[in-house]
């Protein structure tokens, strides 16, 4: 039995614009992350999905109302384990910021960051929960771009991870026999902007 999973980046926000850490800051799309939903919700409407999930954040539930409206399908659930990791002391910071605060050395430094493997296993368990209740299923996943990275990095080791996941890009997972497989990563070839 064969389980897809489409993992969805959320869509641009100010914040994303700006360069600021968003963590577990709750900000809305802008106009440019509105318009990218609607456009990867009109390329996912060309393929069959059966269930869309979200991040219990903001941005990522508004990118998955626009993608569900479109398919024709609720969104089945709100899942905390894929919200983004948190930022710590960083959330709501630029990089000018963080080096005015703490030194350009500020990456050495314990600030209350989420660590990877804190979001490796917090993410890899909801994917796998998801994948375990809808076995043979296709589900679409709405989140955020360090968890996503962190549970790509859990579920298929080895996958090469270096390129940073765009906004409402289409990372597709499928699980057989056991074991996952990437077969699309960082795909935002339904970008007009």
């Amino acid at each position: 039995m064969t389980t897809t999973i489409g993992l969805i980046r959320h869509g641009s926000t100010l914040w994303n614009k700006e360069g600021r850490i968003q963590g577990h800051t709750d900000n809305p799309l802008d106009e440019e992350g509105l318009q990218q939903a609607a456009e990867i919700a009109e390329r996912l409407s060309g393929e069959e999905w059966e269930l869309i999930y979200s991040s219990d954040m903001l941005r990522a539930r508004q990118t998955a109302e626009i993608i569900a409206a479109r398919l024709g399908l609720p969104v089945a659930g709100l899942l905390p384990g894929i919200r983004e990791m948190h930022g710590g002391l960083l959330e709501g910071t630029t990089e000018q910021e963080r080096v005015e605060r703490w030194g350009k050395e500020w990456r050495t430094l314990e600030l209350g960051l989420e660590t990877n493997e804190s979001g490796r296993l917090r993410g890899s368990r909801a994917i796998e929960e998801l994948a375990a209740r809808h076995p043979g299923r296709r589900i679409l996943v709405v989140s955020h771009g360090a968890i996503l990275r962190s549970t790509l990095g859990g579920l298929v080791p080895g996958l090469d991870l270096s390129r940073l996941l765009k906004n409402t890009s289409l990372t597709r997972i499928i699980k057989s026999g056991g074991a996952w497989t990437c077969d699309l990563y960082n795909c935002v070839e339904h970008h007009s902007i």
